[in-house]
Protein backbone atom coordinates (compact mmCIF):
# COMPACT_ATOMS: atom_id res chain seq x y z
CA UNK A 1 0.00 0.00 0.00
CA UNK A 2 2.98 2.28 0.46
CA UNK A 3 3.63 1.74 -3.24
CA UNK A 4 0.16 3.07 -4.09
CA UNK A 5 0.78 6.22 -2.06
CA UNK A 6 4.27 6.70 -3.49
CA UNK A 7 2.98 6.18 -7.04
CA UNK A 8 0.39 8.92 -6.53
CA UNK A 9 3.07 11.35 -5.37
CA UNK A 10 5.40 10.38 -8.21
CA UNK A 11 2.75 10.72 -10.92
CA UNK A 12 1.55 14.10 -9.68
CA UNK A 13 5.11 15.34 -9.26
CA UNK A 14 5.90 14.25 -12.83
CA UNK A 15 2.90 16.17 -14.16
CA UNK A 16 0.80 13.16 -15.13
CA UNK A 17 -2.81 14.45 -15.08
CA UNK A 18 -4.38 11.82 -12.80
CA UNK A 19 -7.99 12.57 -11.89
CA UNK A 20 -7.60 12.22 -8.12
CA UNK A 21 -4.88 11.15 -5.69
CA UNK A 22 -5.04 7.53 -4.50
CA UNK A 23 -3.86 6.03 -1.22
CA UNK A 24 -4.16 2.64 0.41
CA UNK A 25 -3.91 0.78 3.70
CA UNK A 26 -3.63 -2.88 4.67
CA UNK A 27 -6.29 -4.00 7.12
CA UNK A 28 -6.08 -7.08 9.34
CA UNK A 29 -8.20 -9.10 11.75
CA UNK A 30 -7.51 -11.12 14.90
CA UNK A 31 -10.20 -13.64 15.85
CA UNK A 32 -10.68 -16.48 18.31
CA UNK A 33 -13.76 -17.76 16.53
CA UNK A 34 -16.18 -15.86 18.77
CA UNK A 35 -14.84 -12.35 18.95
CA UNK A 36 -12.72 -10.37 16.51
CA UNK A 37 -10.72 -7.18 16.25
CA UNK A 38 -10.14 -5.29 12.99
CA UNK A 39 -6.61 -3.87 12.72
CA UNK A 40 -5.48 -0.88 10.65
CA UNK A 41 -2.11 -0.67 8.89
CA UNK A 42 -0.90 -4.14 9.77
CA UNK A 43 2.78 -5.04 9.71
CA UNK A 44 4.56 -8.38 9.42
CA UNK A 45 3.63 -9.84 12.86
CA UNK A 46 -0.07 -9.02 12.45
CA UNK A 47 -0.03 -10.48 8.95
CA UNK A 48 1.71 -13.66 10.17
CA UNK A 49 -0.37 -14.27 13.28
CA UNK A 50 -3.63 -12.69 12.14
CA UNK A 51 -6.51 -14.15 10.20
CA UNK A 52 -6.89 -11.56 7.42
CA UNK A 53 -4.80 -9.39 5.13
CA UNK A 54 -7.19 -6.98 3.40
CA UNK A 55 -5.67 -4.28 1.20
CA UNK A 56 -7.93 -1.36 0.21
CA UNK A 57 -6.87 1.46 -2.13
CA UNK A 58 -8.91 4.40 -3.32
CA UNK A 59 -9.59 8.11 -3.45
CA UNK A 60 -11.46 10.21 -0.91
CA UNK A 61 -14.64 9.42 -2.84
CA UNK A 62 -14.39 5.70 -3.52
CA UNK A 63 -12.43 2.48 -3.78
CA UNK A 64 -10.18 1.75 -6.75
CA UNK A 65 -8.85 -1.67 -5.77
CA UNK A 66 -9.00 -4.39 -3.11
CA UNK A 67 -7.14 -7.63 -2.41
CA UNK A 68 -7.78 -10.09 0.41
CA UNK A 69 -6.09 -13.15 1.94
CA UNK A 70 -7.79 -14.98 4.83
CA UNK A 71 -6.87 -17.91 7.06
CA UNK A 72 -10.43 -18.56 8.20
CA UNK A 73 -13.40 -20.13 6.45
CA UNK A 74 -14.93 -16.73 5.72
CA UNK A 75 -15.36 -13.15 6.88
CA UNK A 76 -18.80 -12.09 8.15
CA UNK A 77 -20.38 -9.12 6.36
CA UNK A 78 -20.32 -6.92 9.53
CA UNK A 79 -16.58 -7.53 9.88
CA UNK A 80 -16.04 -6.66 6.23
CA UNK A 81 -18.11 -3.48 6.58
CA UNK A 82 -16.08 -2.44 9.63
CA UNK A 83 -12.84 -3.10 7.76
CA UNK A 84 -13.98 -0.93 4.84
CA UNK A 85 -14.99 1.88 7.21
CA UNK A 86 -11.66 1.84 9.06
CA UNK A 87 -9.80 1.64 5.77
CA UNK A 88 -11.54 4.78 4.51
CA UNK A 89 -10.74 6.68 7.70
CA UNK A 90 -7.07 5.76 7.37
CA UNK A 91 -7.08 6.47 3.64
CA UNK A 92 -8.49 9.96 4.09
CA UNK A 93 -5.82 10.76 6.68
CA UNK A 94 -3.09 9.69 4.26
CA UNK A 95 -4.65 11.65 1.40
CA UNK A 96 -4.60 14.76 3.59
CA UNK A 97 -0.84 14.32 4.01
CA UNK A 98 -0.38 13.74 0.26
CA UNK A 99 -2.39 16.79 -0.79
CA UNK A 100 -0.54 19.01 1.69
CA UNK A 101 2.66 18.00 -0.08
CA UNK A 102 1.28 18.36 -3.63
CA UNK A 103 -2.36 19.32 -4.16
CA UNK A 104 -2.57 18.91 -7.94
CA UNK A 105 -0.50 17.37 -10.72
CA UNK A 106 2.18 19.77 -11.87
CA UNK A 107 1.17 21.80 -14.91
CA UNK A 108 4.18 20.69 -16.96
CA UNK A 109 5.41 17.15 -17.41
CA UNK A 110 8.94 16.60 -16.19
CA UNK A 111 11.47 16.68 -19.05
CA UNK A 112 12.73 13.34 -17.73
CA UNK A 113 9.31 11.70 -18.00
CA UNK A 114 8.66 9.46 -21.02
CA UNK A 115 5.82 10.50 -23.27
CA UNK A 116 3.75 8.71 -25.91
CA UNK A 117 2.35 10.64 -28.87
CA UNK A 118 0.15 9.23 -31.61
CA UNK A 119 -0.63 10.27 -35.15
CA UNK A 120 -2.10 8.56 -38.17
CA UNK A 121 -0.98 8.56 -41.79
CA UNK A 122 -2.58 7.14 -44.91
CA UNK A 123 -1.89 3.46 -45.47
CA UNK A 124 -0.10 4.27 -48.73
CA UNK A 125 2.24 6.60 -46.80
CA UNK A 126 3.51 3.89 -44.44
CA UNK A 127 6.29 2.95 -46.84
CA UNK A 128 7.29 6.61 -47.12
CA UNK A 129 7.65 6.92 -43.34
CA UNK A 130 9.60 3.67 -43.04
CA UNK A 131 11.83 4.26 -46.06
CA UNK A 132 14.04 1.71 -47.86
CA UNK A 133 15.28 -0.79 -45.30
CA UNK A 134 13.92 1.41 -42.50
CA UNK A 135 16.27 4.27 -43.43
CA UNK A 136 13.70 7.05 -43.03
CA UNK A 137 12.18 5.93 -39.72
CA UNK A 138 15.59 5.16 -38.23
CA UNK A 139 16.81 8.58 -39.31
CA UNK A 140 13.83 10.28 -37.66
CA UNK A 141 14.50 8.33 -34.47
CA UNK A 142 18.18 9.27 -34.42
CA UNK A 143 17.68 12.96 -35.27
CA UNK A 144 14.86 13.49 -32.78
CA UNK A 145 16.19 11.33 -29.95
CA UNK A 146 12.87 9.46 -29.69
CA UNK A 147 13.09 6.12 -27.90
CA UNK A 148 10.80 4.21 -30.24
CA UNK A 149 8.52 4.72 -33.25
CA UNK A 150 5.98 2.00 -34.03
CA UNK A 151 3.71 1.92 -37.09
CA UNK A 152 0.55 -0.18 -37.18
CA UNK A 153 -0.95 -1.67 -40.34
CA UNK A 154 -3.75 0.94 -40.37
CA UNK A 155 -1.24 3.82 -40.37
CA UNK A 156 -1.41 4.60 -36.65
CA UNK A 157 1.99 5.69 -35.36
CA UNK A 158 3.09 5.57 -31.71
CA UNK A 159 6.08 7.71 -30.74
CA UNK A 160 7.75 7.17 -27.37
CA UNK A 161 10.34 9.52 -25.95
CA UNK A 162 11.15 12.22 -23.46
CA UNK A 163 9.57 15.65 -23.70
CA UNK A 164 10.89 17.40 -26.78
CA UNK A 165 12.18 14.26 -28.49
CA UNK A 166 8.72 12.80 -29.12
CA UNK A 167 7.46 16.15 -30.40
CA UNK A 168 10.44 16.49 -32.74
CA UNK A 169 9.80 13.04 -34.21
CA UNK A 170 6.10 13.82 -34.61
CA UNK A 171 6.88 17.05 -36.47
CA UNK A 172 9.23 15.23 -38.86
CA UNK A 173 6.57 12.64 -39.63
CA UNK A 174 3.89 15.31 -40.13
CA UNK A 175 6.19 17.31 -42.41
CA UNK A 176 7.06 14.15 -44.34
CA UNK A 177 3.44 13.13 -44.95
CA UNK A 178 1.86 16.56 -45.23
CA UNK A 179 -0.22 17.12 -48.35
CA UNK A 180 1.08 20.28 -50.00
CA UNK A 181 -1.50 22.60 -51.58
CA UNK A 182 -1.46 25.70 -53.75
CA UNK A 183 -1.27 28.71 -51.45
CA UNK A 184 0.68 26.94 -48.69
CA UNK A 185 3.49 29.09 -47.29
CA UNK A 186 6.87 27.88 -46.09
CA UNK A 187 10.31 29.00 -45.10
CA UNK A 188 12.85 26.58 -46.51
CA UNK A 189 16.51 26.32 -47.45
CA UNK A 190 17.82 26.59 -50.98
CA UNK A 191 19.10 23.10 -51.79
CA UNK A 192 19.98 23.35 -55.48
CA UNK A 193 20.84 26.12 -57.94
CA UNK A 194 20.21 26.15 -61.70
CA UNK A 195 20.71 28.92 -64.24
CA UNK A 196 16.95 29.50 -64.40
CA UNK A 197 16.09 29.32 -60.69
CA UNK A 198 16.61 27.72 -57.31
CA UNK A 199 15.10 24.68 -55.64
CA UNK A 200 13.78 25.17 -52.11
CA UNK A 201 13.18 22.32 -49.67
CA UNK A 202 9.53 22.12 -48.56
CA UNK A 203 9.56 18.85 -46.64
CA UNK A 204 11.94 15.95 -46.05
CA UNK A 205 11.00 14.43 -49.42
CA UNK A 206 9.77 17.39 -51.48
CA UNK A 207 11.28 20.50 -52.98
CA UNK A 208 10.03 23.09 -55.45
CA UNK A 209 11.36 25.52 -58.03
CA UNK A 210 11.57 29.28 -57.59
CA UNK A 211 12.09 30.59 -61.12
CA UNK A 212 14.32 33.66 -61.30
CA UNK A 213 11.26 35.67 -62.37
CA UNK A 214 9.56 34.79 -59.05
CA UNK A 215 12.28 36.28 -56.84
CA UNK A 216 11.26 39.93 -57.00
CA UNK A 217 8.64 42.18 -58.61
CA UNK A 218 11.44 43.56 -60.80
CA UNK A 219 13.93 41.96 -63.16
CA UNK A 220 16.87 40.01 -61.69
CA UNK A 221 19.50 38.93 -64.18
CA UNK A 222 21.02 35.93 -62.39
CA UNK A 223 19.64 33.71 -59.65
CA UNK A 224 23.02 33.82 -57.92
CA UNK A 225 22.57 37.57 -57.44
CA UNK A 226 19.62 36.83 -55.16
CA UNK A 227 20.16 33.55 -53.30
CA UNK A 228 22.86 31.04 -52.44
CA UNK A 229 22.83 27.43 -51.33
CA UNK A 230 21.65 27.17 -47.75
CA UNK A 231 19.76 30.48 -47.72
CA UNK A 232 16.40 30.18 -45.98
CA UNK A 233 13.74 31.98 -47.99
CA UNK A 234 9.97 32.53 -47.72
CA UNK A 235 7.96 30.88 -50.48
CA UNK A 236 4.38 30.18 -51.43
CA UNK A 237 3.23 27.32 -53.66
CA UNK A 238 2.05 29.06 -56.81
CA UNK A 239 1.28 26.01 -58.93
CA UNK A 240 1.41 22.21 -58.86
CA UNK A 241 1.87 20.79 -62.34
CA UNK A 242 0.37 17.61 -63.75
CA UNK A 243 3.42 15.64 -62.60
CA UNK A 244 3.04 16.81 -59.02
CA UNK A 245 5.97 19.25 -59.15
CA UNK A 246 5.84 22.54 -57.29
CA UNK A 247 6.26 26.04 -58.73
CA UNK A 248 7.15 28.43 -55.92
CA UNK A 249 7.25 32.19 -55.58
CA UNK A 250 9.21 34.38 -53.20
CA UNK A 251 7.71 37.65 -54.40
CA UNK A 252 4.17 36.36 -53.81
CA UNK A 253 5.10 35.19 -50.32
CA UNK A 254 6.91 38.42 -49.38
CA UNK A 255 6.89 41.24 -51.96
CA UNK A 256 9.44 43.26 -49.98
CA UNK A 257 11.92 40.41 -49.49
CA UNK A 258 14.13 41.36 -52.44
CA UNK A 259 14.20 45.03 -51.45
CA UNK A 260 15.15 44.23 -47.85
CA UNK A 261 17.90 42.01 -49.18
CA UNK A 262 19.29 44.98 -51.09
CA UNK A 263 18.52 43.71 -54.57
CA UNK A 264 17.99 46.23 -57.35
CA UNK A 265 16.42 45.96 -60.80
CA UNK A 266 18.79 44.75 -63.51
CA UNK A 267 19.61 47.02 -66.45
CA UNK A 268 17.36 46.31 -69.38
CA UNK A 269 14.31 47.04 -67.26
CA UNK A 270 10.82 45.73 -67.25
CA UNK A 271 9.60 42.43 -66.07
CA UNK A 272 10.88 40.62 -69.15
CA UNK A 273 13.21 37.76 -68.31
CA UNK A 274 13.68 36.74 -71.89
CA UNK A 275 12.83 33.21 -72.86
CA UNK A 276 11.71 31.63 -69.61
CA UNK A 277 12.63 27.99 -69.27
CA UNK A 278 9.62 25.74 -69.01
CA UNK A 279 9.14 23.87 -65.73
CA UNK A 280 8.69 20.65 -67.67
CA UNK A 281 12.15 20.97 -69.25
CA UNK A 282 14.07 21.28 -66.00
CA UNK A 283 16.09 18.34 -64.71
CA UNK A 284 14.52 16.92 -61.61
CA UNK A 285 14.91 13.80 -59.53
CA UNK A 286 11.92 12.68 -57.50
CA UNK A 287 12.76 11.30 -54.06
Amino acid sequence: MATVCAATLALMDAGVPITKPVAGRAMGMMSDGKTYKVLTDIQGPEDHHGDMDFKVAGTADGITGVQMDVKVAGVPIPVLAEAFAQAKKARVQILDVITKEIALPRADISPRAPKILTTKVKVDQIGLVIGPGGKMINGIRERSGADDITIEEDGTIFITGKLGAAEAALKEIEDLTRELLVGDRFEGPVVRMMDFGAFVKLSPNQDGLVHVSEIAPFRIEKISDAVALGDVVPVVIKEIDEKGRYNLSIKAADPEWATRKGLKPSQGGGNDHGSRRNFNDRPRRRI
